[in-house]
């Protein structure tokens, strides 16, 4: 894929994203553009934010890491926000606390307890989301959102992190009256939350298939990939 077609993919999702904020009523600037760049080179990275893109998505940490040093090395002059979206070992933690931006996967006390303990003093609280499994999937990650509240007041209450919102991969649909109602629920879940005294801010919720439906039900960060870097290669070696 060309640095063009990347620049002219993410003008396509931006413009997507503005219709359907204007459809649901809500302002352009209620919703967040993060691009998922799993897979993706540091080159394409950099195309993208070269084309004003900021905000970059990444699911696996030793990936996450090289490409932050490539992209450092290939342009010192770009300030971007590292965002951890994929599942967390707990062997993978400190690496994550020290050098992301907000974490969108956390479904454990335990590894919200090492982010916290491990997020260096100098910088500022680690922007989390608590991952729910609001489709009740066997095989997604994610609370239970019965379990979400007790969870969530825990993760509050912890120093160097700063409860944020909340995070789901719905179950893939193509019907759009269905695509909304897990993102209702979990707006909902957001809503309930709230009013036991969270301060959350934040719906993680949308991706390049379902973002019009997401962003209908409240999302305030979509995740986009595909949409913007074209189809994934999971077999090249970065």
């Amino acid at each position: 894929m060309s640095s063009n077609s990347i620049s002219d993919n993410l003008q396509t999702v931006q413009d997507e994203l503005s219709a359907a904020c204007q459809a649901a009523d809500r302002p352009a600037t209620q919703v967040a553009l993060l691009a998922v760049s799993k897979t993706c080179s540091p080159q394409q990275v950099v195309e993208a934010a070269r084309a004003g893109q900021r905000a970059f998505g990444e699911n696996y940490v030793q990936e996450a890491m090289d490409k932050m040093v490539a992209v450092a090395t290939l342009a010192p002059e770009l300030a971007l926000e590292w965002h951890f979206i994929g599942p967390i070992q707990s062997n993978k933690t400190r690496q994550i606390a020290e050098h992301f931006s907000w974490v969108h996967s956390v479904d454990r006390e335990k590894i919200a307890v090492r982010l916290s303990e491990q997020r260096p003093s100098n910088l500022p609280p680690l922007n989390i989301c608590l991952q729910i499994n609001i489709s009740g999937e066997a095989s997604k990650s994610g609370v239970a959102p019965d379990e979400a509240l007790g969870l969530a007041l825990k993760i509050a209450s912890l120093p160097g992190l700063r409860l944020r919102g909340l995070m789901a991969v719905p179950e893939p649909t193509d019907d759009a009256v269905t695509q909304r109602l897990p993102f209702a629920a979990l707006r909902q879940l957001q809503e309930a939350m709230r009013a036991e005294g969270l301060p959350l801010d934040t719906l993680s919720m949308g991706m390049s298939a379902d973002m019009r439906a997401a962003i209908a039900e409240g999302s305030t960060i979509v995740r986009i990939g595909t949409a913007i870097f074209g189809k994934r290669d999971y077999a090249k070696n970065l």
